[in-house]
């Protein structure tokens, strides 16, 4: 089995390479969906009575919820993009696929789509934890991430 493990710098551009990938694909759902909701945002606005606390509120509660409703689809695309990719034939998202690298089972088999999605899922963890998760990458033997670990995938570079 290949064990030239991908280390923490590799991965790391391959991250900004996939987050201007994802960037472009989210702008051509936002910026209408953000377009739409602005103007229903500004005619509400235009009718509200800023001194009524109730409808101050209300305003508040409508930003709030579709700022929510925002980050969870970009994170809904952002863990299909990657899943899907990792899932198939190239064995990783187009960044790591760029450097060379790919992401395989402990055993250097490719993931089928559930393996790809707990470890996509999990990364959620390795932001929580002040992104040490991905750090952990840098100081492990074979170069995991935390998210890595929990789902018992590695990243290698391509032989």
């Amino acid at each position: 089995m290949n064990t030239n493990y991908a280390g923490f710098w590799l991965r790391f551009v391959a991250i900004i390479i996939d987050a201007i990938i994802i960037w472009v694909i989210q702008s051509f759902i936002f910026v209408p969906l953000l377009a739409a909701l602005g103007l229903g945002f500004a005619n509400s606005v235009q009718t509200m009575d800023f001194n009524d606390p109730e409808q101050a509120a209300g305003m508040f509660a409508s930003i709030m919820a579709m700022a929510s409703g925002i980050w969870l689809l970009s994170l809904v695309i952002n863990i299909l993009y990657n899943t899907f990719m990792e899932a198939s034939k190239f064995q990783g998202s187009v960044g790591k696929i760029a450097l060379g690298l790919k992401v395989t089972d402990l055993q250097g088999n490719k993931l089928d789509f559930t393996k790809a999605l707990v470890r996509n899922l999990c990364k959620i963890i390795s932001n929580i934890t002040f992104l040490i998760g991905y750090i952990m990458a840098g100081f492990t033997e074979k170069k995991q991430a935390l998210h890595d670990m929990i789902a018992s995938t590695l990243v290698l570079r391509k032989s």
